[in-house]
């Protein structure tokens, strides 16, 4: 009787605690199985947390990039639009001396 108290003693320490001890009692040996479940489980869940906040920096720079690309789009399509109409074009052709001339006929469609 005086041995089991004294093992439950010295299951109990910070020696047994820090030499290592604690991990050959009875307890830790019947749940070895479960206790590697539940550090997997950690582990798992730690790296998938770290992947995602990862990903979800990953999707922030696109969307940003996304965005400035739409205004430079935007920008372009304005700039093709100004430089595309016809009174534009009638300076451009007049400045450059050229013997093109505007149409006086308006456009018809042939059949």
């Amino acid at each position: 009787m005086e041995k089991s108290a004294d093992n439950k003693h010295k299951g109990t320490s910070l020696k047994s605690i820090l030499g290592g001890d604690i991990l050959a009692t009875d307890f830790f040996r019947r749940q070895f199985k479960l206790l590697v479940l539940i550090i997997i489980c950690i582990i798992f869940y730690i790296h998938n947390r770290y992947v995602i906040q990862q990903q979800q920096i990953e999707i922030d720079l696109l969307k940003k990039e996304l965005t400035d690309i739409k205004y430079d789009a935007l920008t372009r399509s304005s700039e093709l639009m100004e430089r595309s109409r016809q009174s534009r074009i009638e300076e451009y052709i007049s400045s450059k001396e050229s013997d093109l001339q505007t149409s006086t006929n308006p456009p018809y469609l042939i059949e």
